[in-house]
Order: C-alpha cells, then sequence, then structure tokens
C-alpha cells in the first residue's frame, strides 16, 4: 500500500526509540522508501548502524560532514518527504518544534518541510500532563499536524499513565489510513455548522446548550484532512481552527447560523449540518438589563429558522446534506422521520442515554442511517474517530453512487 510513498522519520532522545527500527522495518515491507534523522541523545537509544541498514539510507545527525566538509541540506530532505514522522517526540523536541527552535539538523529539516507531519509523543507521565507540554501539543495541531496520541500503559519510571509511544503496528495503520483517505475528497468545497447558539433575553442573559463544538470541528478537520476545502459556520465555542484549509465564520444565534449557511449553501458540494441550533428564540429580548426588582419576567418563545429543513428544500442533485440528531427516546423511528421529512441523505443519531456520548464529552456514540435505511452502527469512541467514520461512510456513498 505504501509502495513509492517517501517517509521521513525524526526520532528523538526517548527510551521508547526502541520500538522506530521496528516500524522502519514494516514500513520497508510495505514498500515504502525511509530516511531517518537522529537527534545525538536519541544515538543513545538506537544505533546509527541499526537504523541505516533496516532503511537501506544513512542515518543522519549532523548537518555537516567534519570529514569531507560536505553538509546535509535540510531543505532537500524537507522537500523529499511525502509524510514527516516524528517519533518518539520528547517534551523538549515538542518545544522545538512549537516555538521554532532549529538547533539540529532534525529540526531544521522539520522546518524546511513540505508535507503533511505527524508527531508521536513519548514521555513520564507527569511531563506529558505538564501544561506546558500540553500547549505545545496544542500548537502543533493548530499547525495542522497529526497527533499520535501515547497509550497509557507502564512507563519506564515505572509510574502507570498515559506516555507510552504507540505501538509500531498501529503507527502504520494510521500511516497507511492516512495515505489510503488523502486527497479523496479534492476538489470538494464542504460546509460544516458547529456548536451552539445564543438566543437573547436581554444584553447579558440567553438562552443556549451545552454543545462545545467538538464533533462539528472534528469534522471539518478531517475533510480538511482529506483534501477538501472546508467552510465552518460556528456558534460560540472556545474552539479554534488554524488550519488553511478551513474557513471559519462565527455567528452568535439561530438566525445568524441560517443567514450565513443559506448564503454559502449554493457553493458547497457537502454539507455536515452538526451545530445544535435553538429551536426557539424569545419574541421580544430586552434591550436593557431585566431587574430582579421587576418581578419575575415572562418569557415569551417564538420557533427559530429550520435550516435543515429549508436546506432539504434548496438541496440539488449534485449536493449531499448529512444532518444530525441528538435523541432521548424513540431514537431510530426519530431519527429516521428526520431524515425523510428534511430531505436528507445521511443521518447521524446518538443518545443521551449512552454514557459518554452527547453534549460536553470528547466521546460520541453514534449510528448513521442513509437515506435508503441501510445502519451504520458504531461504540463509544473519540469525536476525531467518529468523524473518521462518518467521512468513510460519505466517501464510501459517493464512490458507489449512492449519492451525487
Amino acid at each position: 500500500m505504501l509502495s513509492g510513498k517517501k517517509i521521513l522519520i525524526g526520532i528523538t532522545g526517548s527510551i521508547a526509540a526502541y520500538k522506530i527500527p521496528f516500524l522502519i522495518r514494516l514500513l520497508v515491507k510495505e514498500g515504502a522508501e525511509v530516511q531517518v534523522l537522529l537527534t545525538e541523545n536519541a544515538r543513545d537509544f538506537v544505533t546509527p548502524l541499526t537504523i541505516s541498514t533496516l532503511s537501506k539510507h544513512p542515518a543522519l545527525t549532523y548537518p555537516f560532514n567534519s570529514a569531507d566538509g560536505s553538509w546535509t541540506n535540510h531543505v532537500e530532505l524537507g522537500n523529499w518527504a511525502d509524510l514527516m514522522l516524528i517519533a518518539p517526540a520528547t517534551a523538549a523536541t515538542l518545544s522545538k518544534m512549537a516555538n521554532g527552535l532549529a538547533d539540529n539538523l532534525l529540526m531544521a529539516t522539520y522546518l524546511s518541510a513540505k508535507c503533511p507531519v505527524f508527531f508521536a509523543p513519548a514521555m513520564d507521565l507527569d511531563m506529558y500532563n505538564h501544561p506546558s507540554t500540553k500547549k505545545n501539543i496544542e500548537q502543533l495541531k493548530a499547525f495542522g499536524h497529526r497527533l499520535i496520541e501515547p497509550q497509557v500503559g507502564e512507563l519506564a519510571s515505572g509510574l502507570t499513565g498515559a506516555g507510552r509511544l504507540e505501538e509500531p503496528e498501529n503507527i502504520l495503520k494510521i500511516i497507511n489510513a492516512f495515505f489510503l483517505h488523502n486527497n479523496e475528497l479534492t476538489g470538494k468545497q464542504i460546509l460544516v455548522t458547529a456548536g451552539p447558539t445564543y438566543e437573547p433575553i436581554d444584553p447579558v442573559r440567553f438562552i443556549g446548550n451545552h454543545s462545545s463544538g467538538l464533533m462539528g470541528f472534528s469534522i471539518a478537520e478531517e475533510c480538511a484532512n482529506r483534501g477538501a476545502t472546508v467552510t465552518l459556520i460556528s456558534g460560540p465555542t472556545h474552539l479554534k481552527s488554524d488550519n488553511k484549509a478551513i474557513r471559519c465564520i462565527d455567528v452568535l444565534s439561530a438566525n445568524e447560523m441560517y443567514e450565513q449557511t443559506i448564503k454559502e449553501f449554493a457553493h458547497v458540494d457537502i454539507v455536515f449540518m452538526s451545530a445544535a441550533v435553538a429551536d426557539f428564540t424569545p419574541s421580544h429580548p430586552s434591550d436593557k438589563k431585566i431587574k430582579k426588582e421587576s418581578g419575575t419576567p415572562v418569557i415569551e418563545l417564538k420557533p427559530t429558522k429550520d435550516i435543515l429543513l429549508e436546506l432539504g428544500k434548496l438541496k440539488q442533485k449534485n449536493q449531499i446534506l448529512i444532518g444530525f440528531a441528538l435523541e432521548t427516546d424513540n431514537e431510530i423511528e426519530n431519527a429516521k422521520t428526520k431524515l425523510n421529512t428534511k430531505n436528507l441523505d445521511l443521518i447521524v443519531l446518538n443518545s443521551l442515554k449512552d454514557e459518554g456520548a452527547g453534549f460536553g464529552y470528547p466521546t460520541n456514540k453514534v449510528t448513521l442511517i442513509n437515506n435508503s435505511g441501510k445502519k451504520w452502527e458504531y461504540g463509544l469512541k473519540t469525536k476525531k474517530e467518529v468523524a473518521s467514520d462518518i467521512l468513510d461512510v460519505v466517501t464510501t456513498m459517493i464512490k458507489k453512487g449512492q449519492a451525487f
């Protein structure tokens, strides 16, 4: 599957470096061409001879060769690769990556790389949980780099917790999945809605919900990772995306989301309506703060515009419309009704009865139903994994001619 792919691996000074020779062997067996950069500290854990023998390329550490005065062109290395993997990535290396500190050949090459970058942290539990490490990881994700999360288990210190480098076999699966899905949505224009809406009662109060926006942001990132150009319309949330393939539009109320979504809809191929839009809004919001001394207020509500229903009416044959349903009872029946009445191609159902699913959780448990009645059921997963599952189904529908 990796035949002809050029993979550049950066190994840093972690005990987990011992796993990387196994990964190199697996990559080469898959047909990849592998070159490896070692930091000086990494050479204490794996030898250049082992790396060069397995990769069939010299193991590189220094920018200059003192014997003949030659130098290693980090720019050429950065341009050579189809994918760069830094594994294991120590806390020090994460900091250098996040702040652009080019003090060795690996970092100079990283800063020159034009390809997608994956990084797999490995360190002790307390180091991984330190706020500075978390901040650096978030910064790297904001750059568009892909995190291979460390696993929970026994660490070199004797502690047990998060910090173990992912196993080589699983890293291989992640790389294979990337090349399998990468660019399959190239040329597609995708619209994603995310987060809650806030419906004003007065200048300081509102009616809202507990949506974090994480599901919608995860879908937007996954679409961009697969080559699409994405417009993300989000209600109020602390989440941000710095991905250059994602154009973000911030809104506050259901009406603002309606206006922006309708405006963008005609220009897109696929729409994911994952926002938790309010069904009702105050009929007469006060322009002044309502005082307690005025007595208990009566707030009259009116329905908001049904964005999904309107999009279903406007949908053309060359567009895919995907809705989301959060239910508390009669889940499947209610989801199918929504699918049919709103002219959807696919609906993503999750239930508040499922522990760890729904608003406020980093995880979700979903069932997908298409307009032919086919169902896909999944267990509890991270929302990033759920986004990947949803995109897998959508791209399969497209390939089989069930959509477009």
